[in-house]
């Protein structure tokens, strides 16, 4: 959560607070003999501006959230290379864009004979 969304959430509570507490003001003893619709007038002010500012800060924070954008990359580990890659089934010459990643794992479709499998590596020793 950003620093200006924690300070409108914060401001928000301060106007509402101080709002409910001027309309409380209002059916005292003091409130009702100065004219009670000044209090509620501004007390009712004061809780619109901390609602907006609640909303305010949700919307920013939507917009932030649908801003984001994720970008998945394959590292393979180990000497691999494309240009020498060779089709399982038929020996057919692959490249980079026969690989495509499936739930999460990289697998090989061979343009030439259609096989179709989970690409994986080898141990070193």
């Amino acid at each position: 959560m950003s620093a200006g969304r924690v300070i409108a959430y914060i401001g928000a509570a301060i106007f509402i607070l101080f709002g409910v507490l001027f309309v409380l003001a209002a059916f005292s003893d003091q409130g009702a003999q100065a004219g009670p619709g000044n209090w509620i007038l501004i007390g009712l002010i004061l809780i619109a501006a901390g609602f907006g500012l609640i909303w305010l800060a949700g919307r920013a924070g939507r917009r932030a959230a649908e801003a984001q954008q994720i970008i998945q990359k394959i590292e393979l580990s180990g000497d691999v290379n494309l240009e020498k890659m060779t089709c399982r089934s038929c020996g057919g010459t692959l490249t980079s864009e026969n690989i495509k990643v499936i739930a999460g794992a990289p697998f090989v479709s061979c343009p030439y004979c259609n096989a179709s499998y989970q690409l994986t590596e080898e141990p070193k020793w």
